[in-house]
């Protein structure tokens, strides 16, 4: 068995399927961890989660943006309005389901003097279908392996054990990684409450660092190569770190309304 990790996917189903193919993957045989926000951004959210279900031997580890669709499954509000990619997701779930998806802009946004877009939609929890509700209902705030390999969406406090970390913190925060490229930096090593061989990563895209590839700082290696917007999707190997790419998302998506919106 061969393990992959890959992360901040945000709808791109046609990288995850180039992904796939460059590395070889084995849907029957092969590991493969996700490491949150699979959905919002692009226009195949739905089409991701299928695909994502057709493997066999998979772990999957909750974003921010996989929260919020959980949250809407289940209670049948979004908590962000669909904003900051969500109207996307909700659009490919409508789509797939045949359902003619009513949009009305929200008055939230102009109450908190936002630029981001609100939306109303018609679209009902009950609509998503039992096993992508699943899907988002079992993921996992955090996995760590026998060899002490930790992956987790944002990242977690140093000064407590991963399990002790809040799941808040898990899926936002950016102190990590901010910890890491300071201790590259300054040639110092990170001090963790347990030990750590290597920490996965996602959430806070490479591309501010003006690079599409994967970046390592310390121990921690961050993932997030863009692919929720101008960058690409990218899928490591656990064992050896060789990684494998996708084209430019949007080079993907040409027509893609998330191209306006970005």
């Amino acid at each position: 068995m061969k393990r992959f990790v890959v992360g901040d996917l945000h709808g791109s189903y046609l990288a995850l399927i180039q992904v796939l193919e460059r590395s070889g993957f084995d849907y029957d045989n092969d590991l493969l961890i996700t490491i949150g926000d699979i959905v919002d951004g692009w226009s195949d959210s739905f089409m991701v989660v299928e695909e994502l279900l057709k493997i066999k031997n998979r772990i999957d580890i909750v974003g921010n943006h996989d929260d919020w669709f959980n949250d809407f499954i289940i209670h049948g509000v979004h908590p962000d309005s669909w904003s900051q990619g969500g109207l996307s997701t909700a659009q490919s779930y409508a789509k797939a389901l045949g359902i003619e998806l009513l949009i009305q802009k929200s008055e939230i946004g102009r109450l908190r003097r936002s630029p981001i877009s609100n939306y109303m939609l018609n679209l009902i929890s009950s609509d998503i279908p039992k096993t992508h509700a699943d899907f988002f209902k079992y993921q996992n705030r955090y996995y760590k392996d026998g060899e002490n390999n930790i992956f987790v969406h944002g990242g977690f406090i140093r000064t407590l054990t991963v399990n002790n970390t809040p799941r808040d913190t898990m899926m936002w925060d950016r102190k990590l990684w901010d910890s890491a490229l300071s201790a590259n930096s300054t040639k110092t090593q990170l001090k963790f409450a347990e030990e750590v061989n290597q920490v996965f990563i996602g959430h806070t895209t490479t591309l501010f660092w003006d690079s599409d590839k994967p970046m390592k700082a310390d121990k921690v290696w961050n993932i997030d190569t863009g692919a929720g917007g101008g960058g690409k999707l990218t899928i490591m190997n656990v064992d050896t770190n060789e990684y494998f790419q996708s084209d430019l998302v949007p080079d993907l998506y040409p027509d893609d309304e998330h191209n306006l919106r970005k």
